[in-house]
């Protein structure tokens, strides 16, 4: 009977002291758990797995960036950010896109460039309808319906809904004239006015009137001459009652009351009413110029 007991009583010892490991680990299980709820920011209150983000995310309220760029400056609070960003200097560019080849420095800037192979534009706005392909350029497009313009000029505090239309803004105080055109090398502010001036090497008129035909270098001048078929002439001098469809039209008009001529040859000395009429006399110094040197 005793070997009995013995043998029954043996078994249960035995589970129990299986059973003690596995206490044991629940525990430190829960111990392990609340360790990881301390890593949290004294700050606001934001809680981390690991003491390391922690670290990271408190760099957000001290403003410490301890990772610089040894080519221009530029500070980081991640060094995985500087390592992205070293990749605009070194011109690495290693992500390609699989249907054009097109190649980018951002994992970021390639996804947002496929979406124009696919067709995709996942941000609309939810006031007009109107479909983007990236998240920031519709934010800068419900700036138009709020009004909003965050970045000013400290020059002349002109404000605009994006940082680059600032930055395109200041080389008219710079002076910075940064597109240069390849055939005469005339320097521009703007590189959309670099492609305009470039059809004029070309002879491209892309722009035509669909009621005479008549081609333009830029969609801007096509809007002005339009206005001529209206019929329209809101633009009337003060002087002798003549009425414009343009404004500019009137301007020219009005150097015949004033006498001014503003534009001056620089061989010569010459003036003139019109950069037109200049540019045409230009053409006779060339001519002579070639004579001469024939001669």
């Amino acid at each position: 009977t005793s070997c009995f007991i013995q043998n029954k009583v043996t078994p249960q010892r035995s589970q129990d002291n299986k059973a003690q490991p596995q206490q044991k680990n629940k525990s430190k299980r829960k111990t392990s758990a609340t360790v990881k709820a301390k890593h949290t920011c004294d700050q606001c209150g934001k809680a981390f797995t690991r003491k390391s983000h922690l670290t990271v995310h408190q760099r957000i309220h001290s403003g410490s960036k301890p990772f610089s760029c040894d080519q221009c400056g530029k500070a980081f609070t991640l060094k995985a950010n500087l390592t992205v960003h070293q990749r605009i200097h070194s011109g690495s560019k290693p992500f390609s896109c699989d249907q054009c080849g097109k190649a980018f420095t951002f994992k970021s800037a390639l996804t947002i460039h496929q979406r124009i192979h696919s067709g995709s534009k996942p941000f609309s706005c939810d006031q007009c309808r109107k479909v983007f392909t990236c998240k920031s350029t519709l934010t800068i497009h419900q700036r138009i319906h709020s009004g909003s313009k965050p970045f000013s000029c400290d020059q002349c505090r002109k404000a605009f809904t994006c940082k680059s239309s600032l930055t395109r803004h200041q080389r008219i105080h710079s002076g910075s004239k940064p597109f240069s055109c390849g055939q005469c090398r005339k320097a521009f502010i703007w590189k959309s006015t670099l492609t305009i001036h470039q059809r004029i090497h070309s002879g491209s008129k892309p722009f035509s009137c669909d009621q005479c035909g008549k081609a333009f270098t830029n969609s801007s001048a096509l809007i002005s001459h339009k206005i001529i078929h209206t019929g329209v002439k809101k633009f009337e001098c003060d002087e002798c009652g003549k009425a414009f469809a343009l404004k500019r039209h009137l301007k020219h008009h009005q150097l015949i009351h004033t006498g001014e001529k503003p534009h001056t040859c620089d061989e010569c000395g010459k003036t003139f009413r019109h950069s037109g009429t200049l540019s045409q006399h230009l053409k006779c110094h060339q001519i002579t110029g070639i004579i001469f040197r024939s001669q």
